[in-house]
């Protein structure tokens, strides 16, 4: 179930009404790597399986799916194995919201790198942002953000997810491309929302080489991907983009 009914009361000048609407629904998943807590993220509760195998990805825990063991979920509890348990807990974990701070916490030499030959006419950007971000979740509660991962060079094969948070949805959407095999390093992404610098540092992580939103973009997100050399794009909307990083993707 993605939404639920919840009364509230409306107050509109002197009237007061008792109503009851659709809000998004929010759940607690905790995720455990080789018996010891790695995180726990509140979500929507759809793509549990394909959230915990993107979030380890653009985490850095893992590389693909031949890094995993096994992994069980049940109801609010994830369970992997990786076949490389140091690994887990070894790097050093930056937080970065996109809200402030300054890219000299970030180890330049550490940074990924993206490398990829993906360019894509601009017009591919501006359909995907008006065709494929249509969220009927969104019109119904006003409380999700949705984004779409969608082949460059192929342009048949896609995926939407939607979720509370805009970087959970682009967990999900990473995880479902592991699962089906896209490769990556050919694939770009679209959402809602703000770009951010941990949108941007999952992106690179993951090795996916353009991110645009129909939202803005953070100072912090702009600096990390000039030097992992993602391209991101803000303000996508209508004919015009403003494009921040490596342009030279857009044609």
């Amino acid at each position: 179930m993605k939404s639920v009914l919840k009364e509230y009361i409306r107050l509109d000048g002197d009237h007061r009404t008792k109503l009851e609407e659709e809000v998004a629904k929010e759940v607690a998943l905790s995720i455990f790597v080789n018996g010891r807590h790695f995180s726990t993220a509140m979500m929507s509760p759809q793509m549990k399986k394909e959230f915990v195998l993107g979030h380890l990805l653009s985490e850095g825990v893992i590389e693909g799916l031949e890094d995993i063991e096994s992994m069980k979920i049940r109801e609010d509890i994830a369970k992997v194995i990786t076949k490389n348990p140091i690994k887990v807990f070894a790097a050093k974990k930056v937080i970065v919201s996109g809200c402030g701070g300054a890219s000299g916490f970030l180890d330049d030499s550490k940074l990924p790198k993206v490398d990829s030959k993906l360019k894509l006419d601009r017009n591919v950007l501006f359909e995907a942002i008006k065709k494929i971000l249509i969220s009927d979740l969104h019109k119904r509660t006003g409380g999700t953000h949705t984004c779409a991962i969608l082949e460059g060079f192929k342009m048949e094969r896609n995926y939407i997810s939607e979720d509370i948070g805009r970087h959970n949805a682009l967990d999900k959407v990473i995880g479902y491309a592991l699962l089906k095999k896209y490769h990556l390093s050919d694939t770009f992404v679209v959402c809602t929302g703000r770009i951010s610098s941990e949108m941007v540092l999952k992106c690179s992580i993951a090795k996916i080489p353009i991110i645009a939103s129909r939202g803005a973009v953070t100072s912090l997100a702009v600096e990390i991907a000039n030097k992992t050399g993602l391209t991101v794009i803000g303000f996508v909307r209508g004919k015009r983009m403003n494009i921040y990083s490596n342009e030279q993707r857009i044609i």
